[in-house]
């Protein structure tokens, strides 16, 4: 009988000019991306040189914020790669869910979908500005400048 190979996680190397990007999606629950960390993670890597794409749940349905370092601020994914990496210097690029209906429980709006048309298309927006900057990051753009132009368009476009 053939074992089948489940991998946790997917992966692309991606080149902007001269700069090289490894973009890695977990395949596992973003609470365990730390285990997967160190499959693709070089021993001498620069942590300021990740840059992590995850949810917030207190920003609005759509809008995005850049910064480097910080705490986990109760993120469990983010608090994984934290204590997997030793370091929390990394990039984070927010995309707002909002926070849940009265009647919804956390964990289900987080792994749920959009429950409208409008929902769905201002995460959508979100999804697309949070890809514009992160190509901005890969082609040379600072976090200061990015946050800047980013964070103070509150989810406009």
């Amino acid at each position: 009988m053939r074992r089948r190979y489940f991998r946790l996680y997917r992966r692309s190397l991606i080149t902007f000019g001269e700069k090289r990007a490894l973009f890695v999606q977990p395949l596992t629950y973003m609470n365990r991306s730390g285990e997967i960390i160190g499959h693709f993670i070089p021993k001498h890597f620069q942590v300021e040189n990740l840059v992590v794409i995850c949810d917030n749940l207190d920003l609005e349905v759509g809008t995005i914020r850049i910064r480097q370092g910080g705490s986990s601020a109760g993120h469990n994914g983010l608090k994984s790669l934290i204590e997997a990496l030793g370091a929390s210097d990394f990039v984070r690029i927010y995309i707002g869910i909002g926070r849940p209906a009265p009647q919804e429980g956390v964990i289900e709006h987080v792994l749920g979908r959009p429950t409208s048309p409008e929902e769905r298309h201002r995460l959508d927006e979100g999804i697309a500005l949070a890809a514009k900057a992160t190509i901005a990051l890969c082609q040379g753009a600072s976090v200061e400048e990015l946050s800047r132009e980013y964070n103070r368009k509150n989810g406009s476009t």
